[in-house]
């Protein structure tokens, strides 16, 4: 893949009807925010081709809201493995992808996701103004893009905030 976007879910209820995490929906605050958030991506020129994203019911339904932004169909797999997952088992799906052409998205949560994010701004020796904006908070539905090289070697492209462009605060 020549690039990568990590995208953490949108603002979530509280509880689920069934008492399980693994079932809590975006708040209203989280379906605006996960379409603005595809908004900015699309305006940014950060069009993804393939989707993995979590099974969990906040994961699934922020990307229904931030992919009708594309103004185009992308594949889309849905993966248990994500759900909260440690940001080595992240890598490990992505790296698994690394032949292929295009832009990946991975969405998913915290902590994971935030750690991931984290490992590529390093290891790609971004500037350490954004190592520590994304060190101090990876809020709902925020995302980080790289550009990744012919040995999947990161180089950063660009942190996006739903609060940056109007959104919500995040947490």
């Amino acid at each position: 893949m020549q690039r990568l976007i990590l995208l953490r879910h949108a603002k979530a209820e509280k509880s689920a009807p069934s008492g399980e995490d693994f079932d809590r929906a975006l708040a209203e605050r989280g379906r605006a925010d996960a379409r603005l958030m595809g908004k900015v991506l699309a305006d940014a020129g950060l069009t993804p081709d393939l989707a993995l994203v979590s099974s969990a019911a906040r994961t699934r339904q922020t990307w229904e809201e931030a992919s009708r932004a594309f103004g185009r169909e992308i594949e889309t797999r849905a993966d248990r493995r994500l759900y909260l997952a440690a940001s080595a088992t992240m890598r490990s799906m992505v790296e698994g992808l690394e032949g292929q052409e295009g832009t990946l998205i991975v969405v998913g949560h915290n902590p994971g996701i935030h750690q991931l994010a984290l490992h590529l701004l390093i290891e790609g020796a971004a500037a350490p103004s954004t190592i520590a904006r994304i060190t101090s908070k990876f809020p709902t539905a925020s995302a980080v893009a790289f550009e990744m090289d012919a040995a999947g070697r990161p180089t950063y492209d660009g942190v996006f905030f739903a609060a940056d462009y109007g959104g919500g605060a995040g947490e």
